[in-house]
């Protein structure tokens, strides 16, 4: 036997000696370490357009957009927008991934064609999960405590307002619990009692599916908005005067 074979049996035998506990604790880290970076491998934009019907549709939108190029230069990339941080939220959302790689292997949008034709069903599918998480990946980002509402446009001024005022009522809730006083629970003042960042927002990124509805968020808020009588002015700033047929433009 070489002295190399020699040294490495001497080796094998010193590993196969350790204590039981030991040699499980050391497989638990080659493991835990080849799982986690085999996770994270999958949490890269680039294995998320290494699909072809990523890369060549929903990809080449979102290049567009001001997610991805902006003043700032800071970029939200696929994983920021689709993966959540929480680990066990991010373990059932790369569970999930099975089905779409079925979907992959029987060719479900493996043309233009068929993507446009089931993109309203994965737009619906996508804004649905966002909305069950109350936008939880927009949140990663954006914060309603962090806004100026002074510089943004008047019609964002107004929405995201009564956001920042929706989250100072929750934190409320969540400190004092059933001693909450009952005004902190329900403002009635608020259009947008179960609206969150997707229901205004769809679009931001990729483009919306023909026919989409996206605009009935809009106009159901609108609506609560003229039953509270609220001035048209107060968002339409640069209106010069009430469109025509229209008699509340002073409430």
């Amino acid at each position: 036997m070489s002295y190399l074979k020699l040294k490495y049996w001497k080796v094998g035998l010193k590993i196969l000696s350790l204590p039981a506990g030991l040699l499980f604790f050391l497989a638990g880290i080659i493991f835990w370490g080849g799982f986690n970076t085999a996770v994270e491998m999958t949490n890269d934009e680039r294995f998320c357009i290494s699909c072809h019907e990523m890369k060549d549709n929903v990809y080449q939108e979102y290049r567009k957009s001001v997610h991805f190029a902006n003043r700032s230069g800071v970029q939200a990339s696929c994983p920021d927008c689709h993966v959540p941080k929480n680990w066990t939220d991010k373990m059932i959302r790369k569970s999930m991934g099975i089905s779409e790689l079925y979907h992959k292997i029987i060719g479900s949008i493996d043309t233009r064609e068929k993507f446009i034709e089931k993109r309203p069903a994965l737009a619906s599918y996508v804004w649905q999960s966002m909305r069950a998480s109350d936008s939880r990946e927009c949140r990663n980002c954006h914060s309603n405590e962090a806004m100026l509402t002074e510089l943004q446009s008047p019609n964002a001024r107004i929405f995201h307002t009564m956001a920042q005022a929706k989250s100072l009522r929750q934190t409320i809730r969540e400190e004092m619990g059933e001693t909450a006083p009952l005004y902190v629970s329900v403002s009635p003042n608020d259009p947008t009692p179960n609206k969150t960042c997707i229901d205004c927002h769809q679009g931001i990124a990729h483009e919306l599916p023909e026919n989409s509805d996206s605009k009935n968020t809009i106009d159901e808020i609108h609506t609560k908005i003229e039953e509270q009588q609220t001035k048209c002015g107060l968002c339409h700033e640069n209106m010069a005067q009430a469109p025509e047929g229209d008699d509340d433009w002073d409430w």
